[in-house]
């Protein structure tokens, strides 16, 4: 099933495709190769062929018949011309000189360039393929003047047989090749799809084998593993999610059914109905805050907020936040400053940078020591924007430290404190949506937290 799978992939198909037009490629240089060798080689023949075939005619022009039936004796006895051809017949073709003793029955034109194979012929003891120059002199005599060129025949055929021996096995390599090396590639992804299988019928647990070669195969499955755990975190996250939410609405609910139910079963009383209707307004809110968060969570998660990006100061969005928690710090007996440079420029939405900051005051205010100090700092560091929150409370363990971004995390579990775990979320979200980096740092005692933002992000006017 594989090997089907294997030849009908695309991944195969395409291999084809590319050792087809590999293949074109090498058998035209091939073929090139072999037209010019055997070009080369009988234009070498030609060339011996056409000096002995002028020295012959020119011997018949000085010396007539008898001088050229005597220079072809002398040719023919000359060992190194053993592979030459030597033809003077009269106009009858009868043979008045030369190595042949009939006339070739092939040979029918009067002049020019001629091949043919002799046969017949005791001297040769195989028939010989003759390619020579033929010329008919005035009074009749015809000579011909050849080579055998049997060897270049042998040669360009053998040219032949290795080009070709050479495209068929380079077909057959690249198609062995190609076929591995497709069956490798859909094996794996058949590894893939099994697991995708498997996580569609039995939940995100399982994992994509690796095999340990630190190919590309092995850095996708990687990837797709981690994606996985990713994917399982979040889904933990979201009913984590979910049982805070149940929880943290079933209070408020709960509540406000109680007391219906007991309004329901008393006498009316204009100050009962007042007060129960204040208490269910309240509790609503407390809901209606909730959804509010979570709402704004999403959309800041979603970076729907960037349109509102504007060079802000951090000194003054600060500021204000320490303005507007001045009073409550007073009552909780909590000294509240700002220090820091004057001037502290990031770019991001004033609003949820606002709100952020006003988050992580509001928090320190609340768990820190009572009659404590929270300091809020808007300084460069090293060039960078950095805005930190420090308090001297009790602080956050540190194996808390990832957990206290989670949505409805809260280190005190049973859930009956105010406050509704989304503050820290949102400033995750707020920090990620500025492109800007946490960092949670031990105040001894107490809690600090820093705002680092990009200062390459700056677009000063």
């Amino acid at each position: 099933m594989l090997l089907t799978k294997t030849l009908t992939s695309s991944t195969f198909k395409l291999a084809l495709i590319g050792i087809a037009a590999f293949g074109l490629i090498a058998s035209a240089i091939f073929l090139y190769v072999y037209f010019a060798a055997a070009s080369y080689v009988r234009g070498g023949s030609d060339r011996a062929i056409r000096s002995e075939y002028l020295l012959l005619s020119n011997a018949y022009e000085r010396s007539g018949r008898d001088g050229t039936i005597e220079l072809i004796r002398q040719r023919m006895a000359d060992r190194t011309l053993a592979d030459h051809i030597y033809i003077l017949a009269d106009s009858s073709r009868a043979i008045l000189a030369g190595n042949l003793r009939q006339w070739p029955a092939a040979v029918a034109s009067s002049s020019g360039w001629t091949e043919f194979r002799v046969t017949g012929s005791p001297e040769f003891t195989r028939p010989p393929l003759v390619r020579g120059l033929l010329l008919t002199f005035p009074g009749g005599d015809r000579l011909l003047v050849g080579r055998d060129i049997a060897d270049l025949e042998s040669f360009t055929a053998t040219i032949w047989t290795a080009a070709a021996s050479a495209v068929a096995l380079m077909f057959a390599v690249a198609v062995a090749a190609s076929i591995l090396v497709t069956h490798r590639t859909v094996g794996r992804i058949e590894q893939i799809n099994a697991t995708s299988r498997a996580i569609m019928l039995s939940g995100p647990d399982k994992r994509i084998p690796l095999r340990g070669s630190h190919d590309e195969w092995d850095r996708v499955a990687e990837n797709l593993n981690l994606m996985l755990d990713r994917i399982e975190t979040l889904m933990g996250e979201v009913k984590q999610v979910s049982d805070n939410v149940a929880h943290d609405l079933r209070t408020p609910l709960t509540r406000m059914r109680g007391r219906l139910e007991k309004a329901y079963h008393s006498q009316r009383s204009a100050e009962n109905d007042q007060s129960l209707i204040g208490d269910t307004i309240t509790d609503l809110d407390a809901v209606l805050r909730i959804f509010s968060s979570i709402t704004r969570i999403a959309q800041i998660e979603a970076q729907a907020r960037k349109g509102g990006f504007r060079n802000v100061n951090l000194v003054e969005i600060a500021g204000e936040v320490v303005e507007l928690y001045d009073a409550a710090a007073e009552q909780n007996g909590t000294h509240l400053s700002l220090s820091g440079d004057r001037e502290v420029l990031v770019t991001g939405d004033r609003d949820l940078l606002f709100d952020a900051i006003a988050n992580l005051v509001d928090n320190a205010i609340k768990h820190g020591r009572p009659g404590g100090k929270v300091i809020v700092t808007s300084e460069y560091v090293d060039g960078s924007p950095v805005i930190s929150i420090a308090d001297d409370g009790p602080g956050i363990p540190a194996d808390q430290h990832e957990h206290v971004f989670k949505r409805f995390y809260r280190l005190e579990q049973s859930r009956y404190a105010s406050g509704n775990g989304l503050g820290l979320s949102l400033v995750a979200a707020v920090t990620r949506l500025h492109g800007a980096r946490i960092e949670m740092l031990d105040n001894s005692p107490g809690l600090r937290f820093r705002l680092w933002f990009s200062a390459s992000g700056l677009r000063l006017k």
